[in-house]
């Protein structure tokens, strides 16, 4: 019986999905199997690889000072702050925005969300001046200028400011994709809910926003959710544009990503590398699941 049902299954792919299928298998599912291999293997890009088991996982969880001592707190850190506040802000942007004219809120949207498509620019242009470490960085000339410092601080070389300055510099450009879907989502909630709750007694924007909205725009915030998750854990390269170094000054901005192109990139450990992709893949892929129960738990 269970023969016969499976020979009438249809396990056809159909026309219109086939270049999504190949696409997320070419760019997400082969490179994720292909590191999943190679964290198993130790090798250095000029030998072939060579198993050698979990051993690279060991040495993730007993041997690399550097991952425990630094970069594993400074990926929890930056995470668990940027995160949930870029999140919140991004809603509240999103909210304010929807209230007003279509005009300005177009011009406003894209106002905010400009930052996230102009990183690197930005970083070279705007952050490393505004932080410089002579008198001539803003924040110098200010402090110099009112009499609060006698010497130039070092922002950007102090281990003291870097991971502030880093969070400071993710919150300004986190209005990203994420921002743009909640505004569509409260933008297409159905106006006759508002009316009908006012009528059942609702009696301010607050509720409006706690009652209806964000129970009409689950989706949009999910979206926005995995979407923060996935760029804190990921997040590498504001460190390194910030402070020109990688890995950062006493590793105080080291982060997961910066610690997989250590090892990748610099010292040509792949393997390593390897285990250590799979391990951020895990723990992104652990609130991932976290934000999905949230937003996906059934009424």
């Amino acid at each position: 019986m269970r023969k016969s049902k499976l020979k009438n299954f249809d396990f056809s792919i159909p026309v219109n999905l086939a270049p999504y299928i190949l696409l997320f298998s070419f760019f997400v599912a082969i490179p994720v199997a292909l590191a999943l291999m190679l964290s198993f293997t130790h090798f250095d890009v000029i030998n072939q690889p060579r198993f050698i088991g979990l051993a690279n996982y060991v040495r993730v969880l007993t041997q690399d000072e550097v991952f425990m001592r630094h970069v594993l707190p400074n990926t929890l850190l930056f995470s668990l702050v940027v995160g949930p506040i870029g999140y919140c802000l991004q809603f509240l942007l999103a909210w304010a925005l929807a209230q007003l004219p279509k005009v300005p809120r177009m011009i406003l949207a894209l106002c905010f969300y400009s930052p996230s498509m102009t990183l690197g620019v930005t970083m070279a242009v705007i952050w490393r001046v505004v932080f410089g470490g002579d008198q001539f960085g803003y924040i110098n000339y200010i402090l110099l200028r009112f009499d609060f410092i006698e010497r130039p601080i070092q922002f950007l070389q102090d281990p003291q400011f870097i991971m502030p300055i880093m969070i400071l510099v993710s919150l300004w450009v986190s209005m990203g994709v994420g921002f743009l879907a909640m505004l569509a989502g409260i933008l297409n909630v159905d106006q006759e809910l508002y009316e009908a709750a006012y009528i059942d007694g609702l009696n301010n924007r607050f509720q409006e926003a706690i009652y209806i909205t964000i129970p009409s725009m689950k989706p949009q915030m999910l979206f926005g959710a995995v979407m923060a998750i996935v760029a804190t854990f990921s997040t590498g390269q504001i460190g390194m544009d910030l402070t020109g170094a990688n890995p950062t000054p006493m590793y105080a901005g080291q982060t997961m990503v910066l610690h997989i192109e250590d090892h990748a990139m610099l010292r040509y450990e792949m393997g390593y590398a390897s285990a250590l992709s799979v391990v951020l893949l895990l723990m992104i892929l652990g609130v991932s699941a976290i934000a999905n129960k949230l937003f996906l738990e059934k009424d």
